[in-house]
């Protein structure tokens, strides 16, 4: 049924399933926007309230709307969550007698009209004012009181018998404790707000197994294979991490990796004795999912990674991958959770044409029950080791109703536990795994390398973050892309920049910082020599210190992150204008703080760019025509700037400038 008042178009709003409403999601402290279409008949004045409940049901918050732009009939306003939980909120439209009565009484005596044509106006004024008095403290009451007397009382002339009821004080008081009539209300809608981690985050990948391999030193050779790596190892490598200023280490799978079907270097087919394998092809006599590579260590080897990782400010995010080896212990104990194909064996894992011999997939269909079950305490038993962020692999194979169970499961007792779904799929299913309660998604930024197809691309995810957080990986152990093949070390600070600006997560796999660019093949976005499959000894120290690393540049950019909130949120980005296609400009921009940063980042890797920028000086804060300071975060330099500057970015010497703005002139 249509309510009294026009009330339509409320966000954000997620949707629903025939297993309820999908909550939209924010982080706790985080300013989430909430607006809706508020309109009535007439000339009126109609308002609008958000009224938030929190998890116990209660009113924690109602904030007052403000209307958009002209003509729009969106009416807007920020919440704030200030806990983990479920939340839910109102849209309530109401009349609001105290702007119509403000407005008419002050367009009439503009107009000339004297005490005798306002004298219903007054009256009305009054009565509204006793009214509003009804709403107030003891101490703000009589200037309410005094406001009704004031407009009843004859003996003063227009001017001074409506002056109490216009101050800004008492209108701050109308504002703040509205007389309200003929109420409506939207439907209640679910929230869900998350650790503030789910939102904002800087992400390291790297295999323990090689760091070992780097300790040792050893060449690679069948004569003598490199050692493998511990946790212990790894442990001392979590230093080097930290100091990058990462705030998630993120590990690929630790358990033990199946020995029938092992692919050696390269994803050859044939694996030699001293081959390792892919960690992603789970499971052997030695255990299964929840299980640790006795080559690794033990499970109090791993509990005491985690706990070296608290100690640095770090946390460790552990891969999820539901599937298995065909040596895997669930193969023979429970057949009936993989695919039998007419032959009567089990269908091995295919992406046509990259096929997986040494992966069986999971068949989630034949016994969900038991399936489930198993998933559920697979993920418990590392919640227990102290893992609270999963990075999920290939979540897109799976059913989508299994997710949302799972993660609800874990909700109901960890909270605080995170999912990221690693799903390089259609926009759909991608967008349906924010719904369904996945806190991250990998996203399609690796393959957006052109100025406008970027801004197009974050402007778009924007718009979905209320369900669905981005997370900007540069490179992973699967994906090399082209840009990097060809584009040479300021390919690799180009992408570092973009991701790190304009993602309030972001993540780098081991061996981006050495600049490591070579495919398998023409073509291809596999690493040659794939750490996949083999072993991968770097020496990081060594290039930092010959100068051949991006690591200190990298460490630049995580520091400039942690000191700027703007930089840890998406929906504030605004593009500006640059009248050259090479080169981005964007701004992000903390109402909470002020804290403003403009970035001016070129997308040519091999040639010098130069444009100039003309600036929304009002999406900065600033007024227009005003002259301002900016100061690059990347090395200090300042300049006067204004609303058209000039820039000019070499790909070999300073690819981007990540400014501060300082102070207006």
């Amino acid at each position: 049924m249509v309510g009294r008042f026009g009330l339509s178009d409320v966000r954000p709003v997620v949707g629903s399933t025939v297993s309820g409403e999908f909550p939209a999601r924010a982080v706790v402290g985080e300013q989430l926007p909430v607006s809706a279409r508020v309109f009535r008949e007439g000339h009126d004045a109609v308002a609008a309230t958000v009224v938030v409940r929190d998890p116990a049901g209660k009113k924690s918050q109602v904030v007052r709307m403000v209307p958009g732009a002209p003509g729009t009939d969106r009416w807007h306003a920020d919440v704030v969550l200030d806990r983990q939980g479920s939340f839910t909120f109102t849209v309530e439209a109401w009349s609001d007698p105290m702007s119509t009565w403000h407005h008419a009484v002050t367009v009439k005596i503009e107009a000339g009209q004297g005490a005798e044509d306002l004298a219903n106006d007054f009256e009305s004024g009054a009565r509204l004012f006793e009214q509003l008095a009804k709403n107030l403290t003891k101490v703000e009451r009589p200037r309410a009181l005094a406001a009704a007397r004031a407009l009843r009382d004859t003996s003063l002339d227009v001017e001074h018998r409506v002056a109490p009821a216009l101050e800004d004080y008492l209108q701050d008081l109308v504002r703040d404790f509205p007389v309200r009539e003929y109420v409506s209300a939207s439907p209640r809608y679910p929230l869900w707000a998350d650790r503030p981690r789910a939102l904002f985050g800087s992400w390291y990948e790297f295999f323990p197994r090689s760091i070992g391999a780097e300790l040792a030193g050893d060449p690679v050779s069948p004569a003598k294979p490199l050692r493998h790596g511990t946790f212990k190892d790894a442990a001392e490598h979590l230093d080097y991490v930290a100091s990058l200023g990462f705030d998630v280490v993120y590990l690929p799978p630790i358990h033990p990796i199946g020995e029938v079907n092992r692919k050696g270097p390269n994803n050859t087919l044939v694996a030699a004795s001293w081959d390792v394998g892919s960690p992603w092809a789970i499971g052997s006599k030695d255990g299964g999912h929840d299980a640790v590579h006795p080559d690794l260590g033990t499970l109090a080897d791993f509990k005491a990674f985690v706990k070296r990782a608290r100690q640095l400010d770090m946390e460790v995010a552990l891969d999820l991958a539901l599937q298995c080896a065909p040596d895997h212990p669930w193969v023979e104990a429970h057949p009936e959770w993989f695919t039998t194909k007419p032959d009567g064996t089990i269908a091995y894992a295919e992406n046509p044409p990259k096929k997986y011999q040494d992966i069986y997939p999971l068949n989630f269909d034949n016994d969900p029950a038991g399936l489930y079950a198993e998933c559920l305490r697979v993920v418990r038993h590392w919640i227990a080791a102290g893992v609270r962020i999963f990075r999920v692999d290939n979540p897109h194979t799976k059913p989508i109703n299994f997710w949302q169970w799972l993660i609800a499961e874990v909700r109901k007792t960890d909270p605080d536990v995170l999912f990221l779904a690693e799903a390089f799929t259609r926009p759909a299913m991608m967008h349906e795994l924010g719904k369904i309660g996945f806190h991250q998604s990998y996203t399609y930024y690796t393959w957006r390398t052109e100025k406008d197809e970027l801004a197009e691309y974050v402007e778009e995810l924007a718009e979905a973050e209320h369900y669905m957080r981005p997370n900007f990986f540069v490179n992973t152990p699967d994906i090399l892309h082209g840009y990097l093949q060809t584009g040479g070390p300021g390919a690799f600070a180009i992408r570092a920049v973009l991701a790190a600006t304009l993602s309030p997560t972001w993540g780098v796999y081991s061996g981006y910082e050495l600049y490591e660019h070579l495919p398998a093949k023409p073509g291809s976005e596999e690493y040659l020599d794939s750490e996949k499959y083999q072993l991968r000894p770097r020496d990081l120290a060594g290039a930092i210190a010959d100068g051949r690393s991006l690591a200190p540049f990298i460490q630049t950019l995580n520091r400039i992150r942690r000191e700027h909130p703007a930089l840890q949120q998406l929906r504030n980005v605004t593009f500006h204008q640059a009248d050259n296609p090479d080169i981005l400009v964007f701004s992000k921009r903390d109402d909470a703080t002020g804290d403003t940063v403009v970035v001016a980042c070129t997308v040519n890797p091999h040639e010098w760019r130069e444009a100039t920028v003309s600036l929304d000086l009002e999406a900065l804060g600033l007024d227009w025509h005003t002259g301002f300071t900016v100061r690059d975060l990347l090395d200090g330099t300042e300049y006067q700037w204004g609303e058209h500057n000039y820039v000019r970015l070499d790909p070999f010497s300073r690819s981007a400038h990540v400014f501060e703005i300082v102070r207006p002139l």
